[in-house]
């Protein structure tokens, strides 16, 4: 077996040519490889893999981040160079601005998988001619800076097949939601109706209602009848039933803390004696 096990490495190591070297961009003692293949129909191409100082490896930009955490910032890192994209940091500085400026209380790292693409709206202008100087200039109709930007519906749908992992790839399972919420709209699940909440949650401030239209006329036209700045779910009430059993579960959560706290100290105590 160890022969064939070397067998193999040797071969592995003549069809691929190995680079490893320090990644200057990232923290002390972590490594960058590039691995060229040199036979085959993809001879040419190369992979890109990063180590760190304690030798564990890292094949994609999302295991990188999950595994540094909030301990460094890769939003401007460009995993195939290895390097900090100026003009992604210039970017990134730009957007940090607008955020302090507004007043809205959500975090500037959220942002909805929304399309990106130019707008393809006609904004209205008023051609200005002057007879004194002979020239003209070029006003936009004031009327137009108050429109509303358009919104995607039915974003959620970006993220199906998605799933959140910890920091050792573990998959973290779903929060089950109350039976009391229910979805709307055309192929929702929990997870999508899980997602839609939340976001409304996090980036609006206004209360959260649900969609007040009936759903058979949501389900019939959503595109016209659906309200943005509410979740995909149907009209939630809130009873005083609700209300005591939320109030029972948290004293209990309570008791619980408060036990388990005495019985750390007991057990401190008796360590000591």
């Amino acid at each position: 077996m160890d022969n064939l096990s070397s067998s193999l490495n040797w071969r592995s190591n003549q069809c691929m040519e190995r680079k490893r070297m320090d990644c200057p961009a990232l923290p002390k003692g972590w490594k960058r490889e590039e691995v060229t293949r040199k036979s085959g129909l993809s001879a040419g191409k190369s992979d890109v893999y990063y180590y760190s100082p304690s030798g564990k490896k890292f094949r994609s930009k999302p295991q990188l981040a999950r595994y540094l955490g909030d301990t460094f910032d890769l939003s401007c890192f460009d995993f195939r160079t290895g390097k900090m994209l100026s003009s992604k940091v210039n970017k990134n500085k730009k957007v940090a601005t607008r955020a302090l400026d507004s007043n809205k209380k959500y975090d500037a790292s959220l942002v909805l998988p929304i399309r990106q693409t130019a707008s393809i709206f006609k904004q209205p202008v008023t051609h200005v001619r002057s007879k004194a100087n002979k020239g003209s200039e070029t006003r936009n109709d004031p009327k137009s800076a108050n429109q509303e930007q358009p919104k995607q519906l039915f974003w959620e749908k970006r993220l199906q097949g998605m799933n959140a992992c910890d920091i050792a790839e573990e998959v973290i399972k779903n929060m089950e939601l109350p039976k009391s919420l229910e979805g709307l709209g055309p192929g929702w699940n929990d997870e999508t109706l899980l997602q839609s909440i939340a976001s409304s949650l996090h980036l609006s401030n206004n209360p959260i209602t649900g969609q007040t239209t009936a759903p058979s006329t949501v389900e019939k036209n959503p595109a016209v009848w659906l309200n943005t700045d509410q979740p995909l779910m149907k009209p939630l009430v809130v009873s005083d039933e609700d209300i005591r059993k939320q109030e029972e579960r948290v004293r209990q959560a309570r008791k619980r803390l408060e036990e388990a706290i005495a019985g750390k100290y007991l057990h401190t105590n008796k360590q000591a004696e």
